[in-house]
C-alpha cells in the first residue's frame, strides 16, 4: 500500500538530491587566484593551453623572489597564475623552490579582502597566528606597476590554507585583462583528516570545500573552449 508523501518529505528529498550538486561546483567566495608552480614558464603555459585552448599571457617578474609568471582569467575577480623560476635572477632567490618541480602542480592560493587592517584586527582577536603583512609589486609588460598587500598565516597547513591579498585601489585586478574564455568550475582542498582543516577554515571565515584524500593537495577543475583541466592532473 502506498503512503501519501507530505510536502515536508518531498522538500527534504529534493534538498538531499540538490546538495551534492552544489558542493561539487563550489568555489570559495573569497577566492582570488591560485598558483600553478612549474619548473619552466613556457612549458607551464603550453601545459595549460593544451588542455583548455587558451594561452596565458606573460604577467611579469617578481624582483628578489626569483620568479616570473603568466596569467589566465577564470572569470570575474578570479585567475590562474602560472609561476616559474625567472632565469634572469639567481637560483638562490627562488624562495618557493620552483626550479625543483618536475611537473606542474598547485602550490598555493589567495583569498581577496577589501580591508587588510580590519582583517588583521579580527584574526588577531581570534588568536590566529600571522606572519607580518608585506607589500608586493610586479611590473607588467606595459611598464605599469601592480601593487598589493599580502598577509600569510603562520601555519598554512602546508599550503592548503591561503594567504590574504588586498589589491591597491590604483591597480587593476589581473583578471580584468588576462586572456579570457575559461572558468573555474570547482576548487577544493584534499586532506587525510578533513575535520581539523574544516575547523581552521571556519576560524578564518572561509567556505572552501574539504574532501578526504590520501595526500594533502589543492584540487581544481577548470573549463575552457578546448576541454577540461583537472588538477592534480
Amino acid at each position: 500500500m502506498s503512503r501519501r508523501l507530505s510536502r515536508r518529505s518531498i522538500l527534504s528529498a529534493a534538498g538531499a538530491l540538490a546538495l551534492p550538486v552544489r558542493a561539487a561546483t563550489k568555489v570559495p567566495a573569497a577566492f582570488d587566484h591560485m598558483l600553478l608552480g612549474c619548473g619552466d614558464l613556457e612549458k607551464g603555459i603550453a601545459f595549460v593551453e593544451q588542455k583548455l585552448g587558451v594561452q596565458a599571457s606573460f604577467g611579469g617578474v617578481h624582483p628578489g623572489r626569483g620568479s616570473r609568471n603568466a596569467l589566465l582569467s577564470l572569470g570575474e575577480r578570479r585567475y590562474l597564475e602560472i609561476i616559474a623560476p625567472d632565469p634572469a635572477q639567481p637560483r638562490s632567490t627562488d624562495v618557493r623552490g620552483l626550479y625543483q618541480l618536475d611537473a606542474p602542480r598547485l602550490i598555493g592560493w589567495a583569498a581577496h579582502v577589501d580591508d587588510m587592517d580590519a582583517l588583521i584586527k579580527g584574526l588577531t582577536a581570534a588568536k590566529v597566528a600571522l606572519k607580518p603583512m608585506s607589500p608586493g609589486s610586479r611590473q607588467r609588460p606595459s611598464g605599469q606597476m601592480l601593487r598589493w598587500k599580502a598577509l600569510p598565516l603562520q601555519d598554512d597547513e602546508g599550503g592548503l590554507l591561503p594567504f590574504f591579498i588586498e589589491w591597491s585601489k590604483d591597480s587593476p585586478h589581473p583578471s580584468t585583462d588576462a586572456p579570457a574564455g575559461c572558468r573555474l568550475e570547482r576548487f577544493e582542498l584534499g586532506a587525510p583528516q578533513p575535520a581539523p582543516l574544516r575547523a581552521r577554515l571556519s576560524q578564518l571565515s572561509l567556505d572552501a570545500a574539504v574532501v578526504s584524500a590520501k595526500q594533502a593537495s589543492l584540487r581544481a577543475v577548470m573549463v575552457g573552449p578546448k576541454g577540461t583541466l583537472r588538477l592534480p592532473a
